[in-house]
């Protein structure tokens, strides 16, 4: 299974139980600071997952490896280009 199809999976997982919640079915009577606390929860989960993907993102750009090797092994390529370039008559 894919991750969206994970994540997906646990959207539907979660929605259905706060819809169900949320609905009030006539058997079950939430309390009034639960049911407060409930209606809003989608948008207190959507800006807790906001705030996890910008940690996130900021913690792998911190972190991110440099790679010298490879850097001047991309110089060698452009230099060769260039001058393939050059020999082939073309000017920049």
């Amino acid at each position: 299974m894919t991750k969206l199809g994970q994540w997906l999976r646990g959207l539907a997982l979660l929605g259905s139980a706060w819809a169900a919640l949320a609905l009030a079915p006539p058997g079950l009577q939430l309390p009034a600071p639960y049911r407060q606390a409930l209606l809003p929860l989608p948008v207190y989960l959507l800006v807790a997952f906001g705030c996890y993907s910008l940690a996130t993102v900021g913690y792998r750009l911190a972190t991110f490896n440099d790679c010298e090797e490879a850097a001047a092994e991309l110089q060698e390529h452009i230099s060769a280009a260039r001058a393939d370039l050059r020999r082939r008559g073309l000017r920049f």
